[in-house]
C-alpha cells in the first residue's frame, strides 16, 4: 500500500515537472529556455513551424537533397555557409523599432548618469520623433512623411558616438540592462527575448546538419555577440556587423601604427567606420567569409543584396528565404512591407516565409500585443 502511495506521488511530481517544462509560462521563453531548443538532423522534432507550409518543405526537403552523399547537389562540410539577418529574422523589430535603435535613445535620451554632445542628443530626438510619426522599421498607414533617406547612416554615427569612450565590459552591462527592460507594444516581452522561436528552431536545425551559420547584420557587431551569445550556436568570430574603432584607453589620439599596448591599458569604444547593410553586407561577406553562402534568410531590403548573391551564379544549390511581417495579431506585422517584401520575392527568385501563416507560434502563446 506504502508503495502503491509512493509511485503515486512520483507520478503526481512527474506530470507536475511535465506541466512546468512544457505548458505555456507566464511569459515569453527566458534566455534560458531559448538556448536548449533544440532540432535534430532529420528534423523530425520541429514544434514552432506548421510543416505543411511551402517554406518549411523548400528548407527541410533542401537540407536533407544536400547533406545526402549520394545527391548530385551534395555540398561538402566546409561550404554549407547560412547567413542570416538579425532585425526582423531572428529577433522583433517592431517595439515600435530595431533593438539598436532604441538602445541608442535609452543612451541618448534616458541615460541620467550620461551627458551626450548637443548634436547626438538634437539628433536623437529627431529620431525619436521620426520613429513615433513614420513608423520605422514599419510605415504606419497614416504617415505624413517618409523616413529621410540618409537616417541609417546618420544614426548609426550619431548612436556610437554615445557609446564612444565606454570599455567593452561597460558597454556590455549597458546592453544587458536594456535586454530585460519590457518589448514596448508587446505584453509579456523582455527585449532581450524577443526571439523568433521557429527561426531559433531553424538555427538549430542547420548547426545539426553541419551548416555554418553567420549574422550579417545592420547592428553594432558587440551588441549582436552580447544578444545571441547564448542563445544560438553562432560562435562570437561568425557574427558581422556594423562596425566602429576600437582604441586603447592611454593612446591619446596616437595613430594604432605608432601605439603599443600596454599592461595598463583597456580597449575602449571609439567612433562609426562602417554600416552594414545592403551591399556592404555582400563586400562583408565576401571578406571575412570568403565563401559564396548557399542558405540565406532576411526580411527587408537591407538585406535585398545578400538573398541575391546567395542565388546567383552559385556552383551549389543556394535558396534564399525572407521573411514576411504579415501577422497583424500576434506581432506588430506591416500589411504594406509584408505585400512589397512577397512582390520582391517573386521577381528575384526568393522563398517567402509568412510569419502569419508558417509559424505556429512566435514567441509562445502568452505573448500578445498589448493592444489586444
Amino acid at each position: 500500500m506504502k508503495g502503491n502511495k509512493l509511485c503515486a506521488a512520483v507520478l503526481a511530481a512527474a506530470i507536475g515537472l511535465g506541466a512546468a517544462l512544457y505548458a505555456p509560462a507566464g511569459e515569453a521563453a527566458t534566455r534560458e529556455e531559448l538556448s536548449k531548443i533544440s532540432v535534430s538532423r532529420n528534423g523530425s522534432d520541429f514544434r514552432y513551424w506548421n510543416e505543411d507550409a511551402f517554406s518549411f518543405r523548400a528548407l527541410t526537403r533542401y537540407v536533407e537533397d544536400v547533406t545526402d552523399p549520394g545527391s548530385s547537389h551534395y555540398i561538402p562540410v566546409e561550404d554549407r555557409i547560412a547567413v542570416f539577418d538579425l532585425d526582423g529574422t531572428l529577433i522583433c523589430e517592431t517595439t515600435p523599432c530595431y533593438f539598436e535603435w532604441m538602445l541608442y535613445l535609452e543612451r541618448a535620451l534616458n541615460d541620467k548618469s550620461f551627458t551626450p554632445d548637443p548634436a547626438d542628443k538634437s539628433y536623437a530626438e529627431e529620431v525619436k520623433a521620426t520613429i513615433e510619426e513614420v513608423g520605422i522599421p514599419n510605415p504606419k498607414p497614416e504617415r505624413t512623411r517618409k523616413m529621410p533617406k540618409d537616417m541609417d547612416l546618420r544614426q548609426a554615427q550619431s548612436q556610437e558616438s554615445v557609446f564612444s569612450g565606454m570599455t567593452l565590459p561597460e558597454y556590455e552591462r549597458f546592453v544587458r540592462k536594456f535586454m530585460r527592460t519590457p518589448a514596448e507594444g508587446m505584453k509579456n516581452l523582455k527585449r532581450g527575448e524577443g526571439f523568433y522561436l521557429p527561426m531559433v528552431e531553424v538555427v538549430s536545425y542547420l548547426n545539426a546538419n553541419r551548416f555554418k551559420c553567420f549574422i550579417v547584420s545592420g547592428t553594432d557587431r558587440q551588441t549582436l555577440r552580447i544578444l545571441v551569445n547564448g542563445i544560438l550556436p553562432i560562435e562570437s568570430d561568425n557574427i558581422i556587423g556594423t562596425d566602429i574603432v576600437h582604441l586603447a584607453s592611454h593612446q591619446d589620439g596616437a595613430d594604432g601604427l605608432d601605439y603599443m599596448f600596454t599592461a595598463d591599458d583597456e580597449i575602449l569604444r571609439g567612433n562609426f567606420t562602417l554600416k552594414d547593410v545592403k551591399m556592404n553586407k555582400v563586400a562583408n561577406i565576401a571578406r571575412e567569409i570568403g565563401k559564396q553562402p548557399v542558405l540565406a534568410f532576411g526580411n527587408s531590403s537591407g538585406d535585398s543584396s545578400m538573398l541575391n548573391y546567395t542565388i546567383s551564379k552559385n556552383k551549389y544549390k543556394a535558396l534564399s528565404f525572407a521573411l514576411l511581417c504579415d501577422d497583424l495579431d500576434r506581432e506588430l506585422g506591416c500589411t504594406e512591407k509584408a505585400d512589397k517584401m512577397r512582390a520582391d520575392c517573386e521577381k528575384y527568385g526568393w522563398i517567402p516565409v509568412s510569419m502569419r501563416d508558417d509559424f505556429k507560434t512566435i514567441y509562445g502563446d502568452n505573448v500578445t500585443r498589448a493592444d489586444k
